[in-house]
C-alpha cells in the first residue's frame, strides 16, 4: 500500500503535527502501508519525511521516496531511501509541481492531508485526491 502527503509550505504547530504522525503512521504500516511518496517542499513535506524516517527505526521494510518535479536539479535526499521522477518530460516547467502532485495522488492508496487553507497548491492537490476518491486522512484540528 502506498501513502502520500499533502500539506502547506508553512505550518503552525509542527510539534503537534509530528505527534499526530507518530500516532497514525504505525497503524498504517501495520495495516500494510510500505511505500511513502513525499514531495520534499516546505515545512509539511519535511515534517512528513522526518516522521517516515523515524518510523524506519522500527519498521525497516518501509520505503521513503522523494518524488522530484524537475530533472537535473540537486535535491537534499538525506531523509529518503530513493528518488523518482514521474513521467513529466512533456509538462511545461511551471506546471511540473502540480502534475507531480497529481501523479503522487494517482499512484497512492491513501493521502495524509494537512491542508488548512482553501487556496493554493496543497488545496488543489487535496481536491484532486477527493475527485480520485482516495482515502484521505485529515489531521484533526486539535493537532494543528
Amino acid at each position: 500500500m502506498t501513502v502520500t502527503f499533502c500539506g502547506h509550505r508553512y505550518i503552525k504547530n509542527p510539534e503537534k503535527i509530528s505527534k499526530w504522525f507518530d500516532l497514525i503512521l504505525p497503524s498504517l504500516i501495520e495495516g500494510g502501508a510500505s511505500t511513502f511518496y513525499l514531495g520534499g517542499y516546505g515545512a509539511f513535506d519535511l515534517l512528513a519525511a522526518a516522521a517516515v524516517k523515524w518510523q524506519k527505526t522500527v519498521y525497516s521494510h518501509i520505503e521513503s521516496i522523494l518524488v522530484v518535479p524537475y530533472r537535473n536539479r540537486n535535491y537534499d535526499t538525506s531523509l529518503y531511501d530513493s528518488t523518482i521522477y514521474p513521467p513529466l518530460e512533456n509538462v511545461p516547467q511551471r506546471f511540473a509541481i502540480t502534475c507531480r502532485n497529481e501523479w503522487m495522488v494517482a499512484e497512492s492508496n491513501i493521502v495524509i492531508s494537512g491542508v488548512q487553507q482553501k487556496e493554493g497548491g496543497a488545496a488543489k492537490t487535496l481536491q484532486y485526491a477527493r475527485c480520485q476518491k482516495k482515502v484521505i486522512l485529515q489531521i484533526p484540528p486539535s493537532f494543528t
